[in-house]
């Protein structure tokens, strides 16, 4: 669920990289996915289910500047590169349906939790290409199909009065529809990821830890931040180990009663993410070194209904910077109720 137009990569790297090369991996962990509360073990035991929708949307991919690519140059041999114009337009939509349960248990002191996230997407995307006068082309593909998979087994929570603090442990599986080709790029072979690809084609391991201060006693606001680490194994027929990523959410959250009941709440307040690759890939198909990041901030909309356990979220972020990847808007609406 937090692949970013693989589609768009394939028809990049293919046109793009020299044979046997890879294109920049990003994370499984994507900053806007969740919503600003959502990084802490639920107050209650019980069962609760979730559905995330998101959705991103994007016209520019970034060079390791910050800078906007609008044309790309081929090197598949000895000799000068040809310059290739570039137009792309992505367009993704991923749906995670997490389970989630919350025992009554204790360990170290901390409330015990544990989730699971199967995930489905469908990644379009239009890429215009030309090659001066002598080769023009487009590149449109659409796909729908299951993503990688998050597993959570481990997830601890901590309350206090004006305080709640989580850590977790979790992997992403390679569960999501991956596939390789063998194409030829001015008579090279050159061995790249299918354009319907939904999963990455590598595990991820990630721990996470996350604090939220309250000012108040009803905890009505709150102050929330979390810190996300991720590590990656070895990229299925590739001889690639992506970089490990580090990711850090905030965000400010306001509960506002709209009856005198207060049983129905809106929840509003702004939030943001960054997130940086901080160490290089490596395997003799890592021909990029450098490190992407992202900057977004946005703010989310929501209301609480207590009676039924029911909450509805959208949220919104905007990636204001970013280097070595694509630069867009992202947009989340999930349901959460507690069975």
């Amino acid at each position: 669920m937090k692949r970013i137009a693989v589609v768009a990569a394939f028809a990049i790297s293919l046109l793009a990289t020299p044979p046997g090369a890879r294109a920049a991996e990003i994370g499984h962990y994507n900053g806007g996915f969740l919503n600003i509360r959502d990084y802490f073990v639920p107050p209650e035991p019980g069962v609760y289910g979730a559905a995330y929708n998101y959705f991103y949307t994007t016209d520019r991919v970034n060079d390791r500047h910050g800078d906007e690519i609008d044309n790309i140059v081929v090197s598949p041999g000895p000799g000068p590169g040809v310059p290739i114009d570039l137009d792309v337009d992505v367009d993704l939509y991923a749906l995670g349906l997490a389970l989630i349960w919350v025992s009554d248990w204790e360990v170290l002191g901390a409330r015990y939790a544990a989730l699971v996230a199967p995930t489905f997407a469908n990644a379009s995307v239009q890429a215009s290409l030309s090659i001066g006068n002598r080769l023009g082309g487009n590149v449109d593909n659409a796909s729908f199909n299951v993503g990688d998979m998050l597993v959570q087994p481990v997830w601890l929570g901590w309350s206090l009065e004006h305080f709640d603090f989580s850590a977790a442990y979790g992997f992403y599986a390679a569960t999501g529809k991956y596939d390789t080709e063998t194409r030829f790029l001015l008579g090279n072979p050159v061995v790249v990821e299918s354009p319907d690809n939904i999963g990455y084609g590598f595990w991820t391991h990630q721990v996470q830890g996350a604090a939220a201060w309250y000012p108040f006693d009803h905890k009505g606001t709150a102050v929330t931040s979390a810190l996300t680490y991720e590590y990656h194994s070895e990229k299925e027929d590739f001889d690639l180990q992506p970089g490990q990523n580090l990711s850090v959410n905030w965000g400010i959250s306001q509960y506002v009663p709209l009856t005198k009941s207060q049983q129905l709440l809106l929840e509003i307040g702004p939030a943001g993410f960054s997130s940086w690759q901080v160490s290089s890939d490596r395997g003799a198909d890592a021909s990029n070194s450098n490190h992407d990041r992202v900057h977004a901030a946005g703010g989310q909309l929501g209301l609480s209904y207590v009676p039924w356990n029911l909450a509805v979220n959208f949220h919104s972020f905007y990636e204001y910077s970013t280097r070595d990847r694509f630069q867009g808007l992202a947009l989340g609406l999930s349901l959460a109720k507690k069975f």
